[in-house]
């Protein structure tokens, strides 16, 4: 009797909270997750799989070189980035010198400019028939100049191009650390008498720390992620091994187990920066905070300054854009035809297709957390963002697999209606290649829309379900109007990204499918490189739009913070990865690494 009255006591007592949590917001939002993380899981069970020959022969000869390159890569972009970004944020920040308004915004311009087409413009550059090659050989010997060109094709090379690439991850990030520390805290440290190397070394970098480290952890997912540049430099990497045993091995387990073990060096590093990180936060804004106050360089520092500042910028954006639009000028009668229309057609269209299924999915995802801000959906809903921490190759492989096994199943079904000249329904299609993006991307749109429902109050729900408008009616009339410019932006991000993105596309395309990515890097390799430049310089250009978001965005959060041009700053800051153009880079592609420091 005691027993039958517990059930029925609990039965009673849980049984309407869980029918109010499990609405159909939820459960969409739940069959989303599930689909995302779909792939990780695919690539998971694979590791429990029969071995191969093939994977043997790969763990006792290749294995180490894959797992050493990828970790010098790794390193090494990491070490320059941090110098970079770092450097150039403290003086942009906290400095007045001839062009910083300009530089301020040139040092974003790297962004736009995807890896592999920096890889290859840089290796024609300083190619023998190069611009570079016949001024260096005024002054030395043919030898000499020969091995300038031989050392960047190699790893060393491969961290110099994606450092000039990737560098304004931790620029960005870090330099809105920066304005976001008080400037009493700096001159209190002079007062001491404490130099600038010193204050800055001592008092502002570790309060900037979980930024910093957010940047590098960031640029460090991209590094993973990188193929095309590698692959043109020659350099064996966990990347470039996945697409040796898939298409040239044609060995299905031997590439789940080496992205089995890229997925592990991904969440090692994940596991590294919340380790450092813990629960940390620094908060050092106060009724009486005030920016910092820019320290104006004189003579020869100021002009160090603008030097150390410009050198990323034409290193990283002048040269290479220089040389495309010299190439462009050469081919462009005859490369402006109507394959390249179709070319531009296909990329921007599985871009647009992508951008909207992800915008929409995040504001299902974003919403649901709103309407039932459970334990549970909270956590599906920072599992979703796992996507953009895996390489698209890993993400590529682990929707191959399950692909081919719902279409092997569907052609069993089919085979007595159909026979058996039926082909693969969903591997190799459109659908499977905009899925695949939408898994990669989502945490791209997923973390502003979350930031723009933060700063809708959520009284304006309450009123609208009040008078009667369900969820759905109160989304559409309420939210989505106010954040309309937060939606085009998180559409924007996405676009660009399925834009320039290239492993991905390179295993999941459809037969004889081409993008603008996929284009140029083929004409590259086949080193068709000036008929590679018109695809290139368009994604260079649409890679600008973002840009110019972040610049608005930097001209808004200086205005907010009171910085070196602000009149009125905000009584409070956080020294993590505050809101604005570090939130838009940053925050929004947290991924599961929980890059945004708290």
């Amino acid at each position: 009797m005691a027993i039958a009255f517990s059930r029925g006591w609990a039965r009673d007592r849980f049984r309407p909270r869980l029918r109010a949590h499990l609405t159909p917001w939820t459960l969409v939002t739940f069959a989303i997750v599930a689909l995302v993380l779909l792939p990780l899981a695919s690539v998971l069970l694979g590791i429990f799989g029969e071995s191969s020959d093939t994977w043997r022969h790969l763990a006792s000869t290749v294995l180490a070189d894959y797992l050493g390159n990828s970790a010098i890569l790794a390193l090494g972009v990491g070490v320059l980035t941090l110098v970079i970004g770092v450097g150039t944020a403290w003086l942009v920040a906290t400095c007045e010198f001839p062009g910083r308004r300009f530089l301020e915004t040139g040092l974003i311009l790297p962004l736009a400019m995807p890896t592999y087409i920096m890889a290859y413009t840089y290796a024609e550059v300083l190619s023998h028939s190069g611009p570079v090659q016949g001024v260096l050989q005024i002054f030395l010997d043919p030898v000499t100049t020969a091995s300038i060109r031989t050392g960047l094709m190699s790893l060393p090379g491969a961290v110099f191009i994606l450092s000039l690439v990737l560098y304004p991850y931790v620029y960005l990030i870090t330099r809105a650390s920066f304005l976001k520390q008080s400037g009493g805290i700096l001159e209190t440290s002079r007062i001491l008498g404490k130099s600038g190397w010193a204050s800055f070394r001592q008092v502002a970098l570790p309060m900037a720390r979980p930024a910093v480290v957010a940047g590098v952890t960031l640029v460090l997912m991209e590094v993973l992620n990188e193929y095309g540049a590698v692959k043109y430099f020659g350099v064996s990497t966990f990347t470039t091994g996945i697409f040796r045993a898939w298409f040239s091995l044609g060995d299905t387990p031997s590439a789940i187990r080496l992205s089995a073990c890229l997925l592990a060096f991904v969440f090692l590093l994940i596991l590294a920066e919340r380790a450092q990180r813990g629960r940390a936060r620094f908060d050092h804004g106060s009724s009486r905070f005030r920016p910092v106050a820019p320290f104006r360089l004189r003579g020869a520092r100021a002009w160090l300054a603008t030097g150390a500042c410009t050198v990323p910028v034409v290193l990283g954006f002048v040269v290479p854009v220089g040389q495309l639009l010299v190439w462009t000028a050469e081919v462009v009668p005859e490369a402006l035809d109507r394959r390249f229309l179709w070319l531009a057609l296909n990329s921007f269209g599985l871009a647009l297709v992508s951008a909207l299924i992800a915008v929409a999915a995040a504001l299902i995802i974003v919403y649901s957390v709103r309407l039932s801000p459970t334990p549970l959906l909270r956590l599906a809903s920072r599992a979703s963002s796992l996507g953009y921490s895996i390489p698209g190759a890993v993400i590529a492989v682990g929707v191959l697999v399950p692909f081919i096994w719902v279409d092997r199943r569907l052609l069993e079904l089919l085979a007595p209606i159909t026979g058996s000249g039926v082909g693969l329904l969903l591997t190799g299609t459109v659908a499977a290649l905009v899925f695949a993006y939408v898994v990669r991307f989502l945490a791209v749109a997923l973390n502003p829309v979350d930031s723009g429902f933060e700063r809708i109050c959520g009284n304006l729900d309450e009123t609208s379900r009040s008078l009667g408008s369900p969820p759905l009616r109160t989304l559409r009339r309420v939210n989505v109007p106010l954040l309309k410019g937060t939606l085009l932006s998180a559409g924007l991000l996405v676009f660009v990204d399925v834009l320039k993105e290239l492993p991905l596309t390179l295993i999941l395309r459809p037969f004889d499918f081409d993008t603008l990515a996929t284009r140029a890097f083929q004409l590259a390799m086949d080193e068709q490189v000036a008929e590679s430049a018109l695809p290139a310089l368009l994604i260079v250009m649409v890679g600008l739009l973002p840009v110019v978001l972040i610049n608005r965005l930097i001209g808004r959060e200086r205005g907010e913070t009171g910085g070196p041009d602000g009149e009125e700053p905000k009584p409070k800051a956080t020294g993590g990865v505050p809101a604005g153009a570090g939130d838009l880079v940053g925050a929004a592609r947290e991924g599961a690494g929980g890059a945004q420091a708290t």
